[in-house]
């Protein structure tokens, strides 16, 4: 690990990857391997990646490295050789940081930091892949073949965000092809999506001011927490986005269109001490919500006004109305046979697991669920 009075003025980790690549492995490439096709990025784990590191983001998995993609043959009778040639070459250290990485440790999920040293070979990070080998280990799937309506659906946001999110450096393989094809859902996946988020508001939306209304204004504040989840779930699924995991996403809920309108209404919901504050919140929640729904077009327009629960004292948007016309506005018939099933949306909307999200094997056995 860098000493932290050794430390040089924070830079974001992208522009320390880009300028790493383009000033120390590039010229190394292009000197020693002209003949070599590759593309290199910075993609996928990592919060430097969504461009939400700082200093503290320094002390592990942070530093100079760049994602260097090979063709399977190249990879295979080459990918030592340079991989030898960055090591040999690259200097000691860049921008301040050094470029020599720790091991993964063991007992510490892998972990790797930066290690000074000033001679011999450098254990860089200039991580090199197959492209069908990196989106096969981290989303699990073939990325030649078609995404069925299923597979995009057992796709975790967060890992489909750091796709998108990142930089591209360099392309003889054409990578931002692969890009692009995952930067959003197909249209009739979209809308089971949104249906199902809307089906999760429209069973939860009346259980906050009925434990309220018992005095239970714990429970009362856990399940309004979740209804603020799901309408910033809606909100980004409104925008076209994919959420982060928890620990950027209120971060990049911010960043909506929406959240001038939004993030203050959300935030006096989860502030309030009383069952009754909430409701007012979620109310003018679930009409700014409803109000963007309907400018969305995707689906004859809806009420926007919060109503009683069937009488009672608990103020509702009737999300299940939302639910069912965006399920009607489903055309593809592999979409709609789901949708007439479940409306128990993608992996996000079935789990928060940890464990779960992170490993694709995992998240592909929930395939069964849209059987």
């Amino acid at each position: 690990m860098v000493a932290e009075d050794a430390k040089p003025a924070f830079v974001p980790g992208l522009e320390l990857a880009e300028g790493f690549y383009r000033e120390a492995v590039c010229p190394i490439l292009a000197t020693y391997v002209p003949d070599v096709e590759y593309s290199a990025a910075l993609i996928g784990p990592g919060s430097e990646v969504l461009g939400y590191d700082d200093g503290m983001s320094t002390d592990h998995h942070w530093g100079p490295r760049v994602m260097l993609f090979l063709s399977p043959p190249i990879l295979e009778a080459r990918g030592q050789e340079i991989s030898n040639l960055l090591g040999a070459n690259l200097p000691y250290t860049f921008r301040g940081y050094p470029t020599n990485w720790t091991k993964p440790d063991p007992h510490a999920n892998g972990t790797q930091g930066l290690c000074a040293v000033t001679d011999g070979p450098i254990n860089h990070r200039v991580e090199m892949w197959a492209v069908n080998d990196f989106f096969g280990d981290y989303l699990g799937v073939e990325i030649g073949e078609p995404l069925r309506a299923t597979d995009w659906l057992v796709l975790p946001c967060q890992k489909l965000r750091s796709i998108g999110a990142g930089r591209l450096f360099h392309d003889d393989l054409d990578l931002a092809a692969i890009r692009d094809h995952l930067r959003w859902y197909p249209h009739d996946v979209w809308l089971y999506i949104l249906a199902s988020c809307w089906c999760r508001i429209g069973q939860d939306e009346h259980l906050m001011g009925r434990a309220g209304l018992v005095g239970d204004e714990i429970g009362s504040s856990v399940i309004a927490s979740r209804l603020v989840r799901d309408i910033m779930r809606l909100a980004f699924l409104m925008e076209r986005t994919y959420p982060p995991y928890a620990k950027w996403l209120g971060t990049a809920f911010a960043e909506l269109k929406c959240a001038g309108n939004l993030l203050p209404v959300l935030g006096d919901v989860t502030r309030a001490c009383s069952w009754k504050e909430r409701d007012i919140g979620l109310a003018m929640a679930y009409r700014r919500l409803a109000e963007m729904h309907n400018t969305l077009g995707i689906t004859p327009a809806l009420p926007v006004e919060p109503s009683p629960f069937w009488g009672r004292p608990f103020t509702v948007i009737h999300g299940g109305r939302f639910a069912q016309a965006l399920r009607d506005a489903i055309r593809d018939e592999t979409v709609k046979a789901i949708a007439r099933r479940c409306l128990i949306g993608n992996v996000d909307l079935i789990s928060d697991n940890t464990d779960l999200l992170e490993d694709p094997t995992r998240c592909r056995a929930l395939l069964t669920l849209y059987e």
